[in-house]
């Protein structure tokens, strides 16, 4: 079994509850989704190029660097074939914090039950705006844990009406970590800081996208 690997690098997290520390990056090929405002797109073509690693190949490299989180990115990594046999054998390491960027629309209660080390996910919730919202799987907000996240990808005050519904719906933050992450040029972080402030909305996180602060936007590898 092989996997198709885009790109493999260290930097540090991006997003998410690890948001600044060193983290290894693998992020795979291909996406079951085409959200008008994504920012990884060629990784998601036909013809992208990539190199097919195995999972021992995989797992060497993320031992070599000597850095212990490591985040599966895509494109979107559960449609990767044999992707429950590459969790089971990262999350033997102990050493290692396995987190996966899901886009909502693959039930993760297929990769939840991981012997060992289990992986934490960090799953959007795609909104109106990313021309995607229909293909959220809402039963996936049943089965996070408290070492989880919902990431709500806002580009609107309406946006955030929707966000705040489902976050009460299913009593999200009883249940998992909820950052609230906007739309690069599409909203200011103000207006979400208001949002929250105007809801009394404790325990959400306002996330930024650090490696487009530190970075320039379209820069690969960061």
């Amino acid at each position: 079994m092989s996997y198709r690997v885009v790109e493999k690098f260290v930097s540090v997290n991006g997003e998410g509850k690890r948001s600044g520390q060193l983290a290894i990056f693998i992020r795979f090929a291909g996406c079951n989704l085409r959200c008008t405002y994504c920012d990884t797109m060629w990784a998601n073509k036909d013809d992208v190029a990539y190199t097919a690693m195995s999972k021992e190949e995989i797992y060497e490299y993320i031992k070599g660097t000597g850095v212990n989180n490591v985040t599966l990115t895509g494109g979107e990594p559960l449609i990767q074939a044999g992707m429950d046999d590459l969790l089971d054998y990262l999350c033997r390491d102990s050493e290692l914090t396995v987190e996966i960027e899901t886009n909502g629309s693959v039930d993760i209660g297929n990769f939840s039950e991981i012997n060992g080390n289990k992986p934490k996910f960090t799953m959007d919730y795609k909104l109106a705006s990313s021309g995607m919202e229909n293909r959220m799987l809402l039963n996936n907000f049943t089965k996070l844990s408290n070492e989880d996240t919902v990431k709500f990808v806002v580009g609107s005050v309406e946006e955030l009406h929707k966000a705040k519904f489902l976050i009460d719906r299913y009593r999200l933050l009883d249940r998992c970590s909820v950052y609230f992450s906007p739309i690069f040029g599409s909203i200011e972080p103000e207006t979400i800081v208001e949002y929250m402030k105007d809801n009394v909305l404790n325990n959400v996180v306002l996330q930024l996208q650090l490696h487009k602060i530190i970075w320039s936007p379209d820069k690969k590898g960061v």
